[in-house]
């Protein structure tokens, strides 16, 4: 699965485009390595996402098509 649609369908970001816009800055990090829209996503992957000063980190758990709200969350979880 695309890193962008990904990070849409669990919710960490809310838009497809805005998720595809963080990647395009090098704000999205996949295993330590920056990393582009288009790059595919596999469980067990380390996602650091960097919201202006503070950045948040997750492993894929899961991957799915489409969730609920409820089920997003099952998709990852977070790394302190």
């Amino acid at each position: 699965m695309r890193l962008d649609k990904f990070l849409k369908v669990s919710r960490l970001i809310k838009r497809r485009t805005v998720a595809n816009e963080a990647c395009d800055a090098g704000r999205v990090l996949v295993n330590d390595r920056p990393a582009k829209a288009s790059l595919s996503v596999k469980v067990g992957d380390v996602i650091e996402i960097g919201f202006g000063t503070k950045s948040v980190k997750v492993r894929v758990l899961a991957l799915a098509d489409t969730t609920k709200k409820e089920e997003a969350k099952d998709l990852f979880e977070y790394l302190a």
